[in-house]
């Protein structure tokens, strides 16, 4: 199967550096398009005193992945921020942007055995996806 465009899944942490590295990997050898999101859980519907966070943490992540995008050796169709719920907002870009494979981390830590953003996705992604353990050394 050929890929034409891989979304990348960030979260903003270092390790996300290394998942980029990964899939600039799988987009060269396959001369697919390249892109990258990052969604901020929205808290606004929880209390609607934390706008502001939610503001901050939005220019945050928007720096964030700028900077990232910055340091990545291929050219990037697009860099999505987004808020909300995490799986409705990856789902709703993949098709949005035709997106073949989705590329993310899992961190293979304690936390993770109980919860995991991998593993929703996996339940409700659209398309292929590229899972990539994270292991803190």
């Amino acid at each position: 199967m050929s890929y034409k465009h891989i979304l990348v899944a960030v979260d903003l942490s270092e390790e996300s550096n290394y998942l980029v590295k990964k899939a600039v990997a799988l987009a060269e050898s396959l001369k697919a398009e390249l892109s990258l999101i990052h969604i901020d859980e929205n808290y606004n519907e929880h209390y609607i005193g934390l706008i502001d966070i939610n503001l901050k943490t939005r220019e945050y992540s928007e720096e964030f992945i700028a900077k990232l995008a910055e340091k990545t050796d291929y050219p990037l169709r697009n860099t999505f921020v987004g808020s909300g719920h995490l799986c409705d907002e990856l789902c709703h870009t993949i098709r949005e942007f035709n997106i073949d494979i989705l590329v993310c981390g899992h961190h293979q830590d304690f936390v993770s055995k109980f919860s995991s953003s991998a593993k929703k996705i996996i339940n409700r992604s659209p398309v292929d996806m590229l899972v990539v353990p994270i292991i803190k050394e």
